[in-house]
Formats: structure tokens, C-alpha cells, sequence
């Protein structure tokens, strides 16, 4: 089997050629609307999610993040914090197998085939206990791709994303099995020594990984925490 497929058979990557798409100036448009929308007409990353039927190509991360470390296993049960538009929930579905699948957002999330999906604040103090329940157990895999909104002030944005970070990751020591792995999304930027530290005092191991799907130019990328001591 490749390295870009595993066992759903579902690639990571974008296959096949895509014609270029020119975007027409309009007006009310500014320079820099005009760049990011001539940026995701061409993305292939955005063309391909469309022809898959995928929510979002942030698909395509948690794919690539899977194929590297194989956390998602069939009969998993699997929380996907933040979950609209619900990319992640669909890919955790497939690569899933005969598990559970909850996708939780104060963002209602279109029904997923295979998914729960929770129109629901995950700072709930009830949550972890319906989530227990939903999932019959506790979970093996908790997943963030949270992110605010950006502000375009560097230091803010890295700050704000941290604060979400962290609190998924509060959020996942009350609902981890032992042995359970938790990913969210970070900034470099340096002020992510406080979870760091965290997480490898509750994991056994803990790595930043930046799949391809992550634009280069962005400083985002994913803290990967796997055995949870529990």
C-alpha cells in the first residue's frame, strides 16, 4: 500500500491535474480579497475536497496527520472538538470503522452519515458526561482544528488559538482512555512552552507536526500527544 493511502484506501493527497481558474477584478473588491480567492480556486487541496464530497480541506490534514502516525483505527471512538464544517468528523468516519464518531460545535454541523453531531459548547460543565455517554466509554482519540477568527495582529492570533488549544486539551484529560492520543492546532510563536510542558506530563509523547495540506506560508501547525497516562 502507498504512503499516501491506508486502510479506508482514501489518499491524502490531490490527485489528478486541475485547470487553472483566473479570477475577473470586481468591484467592491479589494487587492488582497482578490488574492485569497484566486489562492482557493486554485488550491487543488480545494478542488479536490469538492470532487470527494469533503466539508472543508482541512480533510486532507487530518489524512495526511493519519497516514504518518495511525491514530485513527477502526472501532476507535473519536471526539472532534470544533467541528464545523465537519471535515475532520467525515474523515474520522471513514478511516474509523465500525467505531464512534461524535463531531461537537456551538456551530450547528449539517448531519454527517455515520457521525454524531452535537449543535453544543464543549466548555459545557455537562459535556464530558454526555459525551461519555454518546461515545459508550471513553474516547481514544480527541481531536482540535480549532482556530478564532483572525485579527491580523501575529501576536493576538497566537494567543487566542493557544487559549483554545489549551482548553481542548483540559477538555481531553476528562474524557482520554489511557493510552488515547489528543491533536490540536497551534502557532508557532513562541509562547507554547505552557502546554507543551502540559501535555508531556499527561502523554508519553508529544511532537509538533506540520502536514502538507498546512499552507507554508502560514505558522500553523499540530501538537500530536499520544499515550495518555490517564
Amino acid at each position: 500500500m502507498s504512503k499516501d493511502k491506508k486502510k479506508s484506501g482514501s489518499s491524502s493527497l490531490p490527485t489528478g491535474r486541475h485547470a487553472t481558474v483566473r479570477v475577473k477584478t470586481a468591484r467592491g473588491r479589494t487587492v488582497s480579497q482578490q488574492r485569497w480567492l484566486q489562492r482557493q480556486l486554485n488550491d487543488p487541496y480545494v478542488v479536490e475536497a469538492k470532487k470527494r464530497g469533503y466539508r472543508s480541506r482541512a480533510a486532507f490534514k487530518l489524512l495526511q496527520l493519519d497516514d504518518q502516525l495511525h491514530f485513527l483505527k477502526p472501532k476507535a471512538r473519536v471526539v472532534d472538538l470544533g467541528a464545523a464544517p465537519g471535515g475532520w468528523t467525515q474523515v474520522s468516519v471513514e478511516r474509523c470503522k465500525g467505531g464512534v464518531v461524535i463531531g461537537i460545535d456551538v456551530t450547528p454541523v449539517d448531519p454527517i452519515a455515520g457521525a454524531t453531531v452535537l449543535a453544543k459548547d464543549f466548555y459545557d460543565e455537562d459535556a464530558p458526561a454526555v459525551l461519555t455517554e454518546l461515545l459508550g466509554g471513553e474516547a481514544d482519540v480527541v481531536l482540535s482544528d480549532m482556530a478564532a477568527k483572525a485579527t491580523g495582529e501575529p501576536q493576538v492570533d497566537h494567543i487566542r488559538i493557544m487559549g483554545l488549544a489549551e482548553t481542548a486539551h483540559d477538555f481531553a484529560r476528562s474524557i482520554l482512555k489511557p493510552g488515547g492520543t489528543f491533536i490540536a492546532k497551534v502557532l508557532r510563536g513562541g509562547t507554547e512552552r505552557t502546554l507543551l510542558d502540559r501535555l508531556k506530563k499527561d502523554f508519553v509523547k508529544v511532537r509538533h507536526v506540520k502536514p502538507e495540506a498546512s499552507r507554508a506560508d502560514s505558522a500553523e501547525m499540530y501538537v500530536v500527544a499520544t499515550g495518555f497516562r490517564g
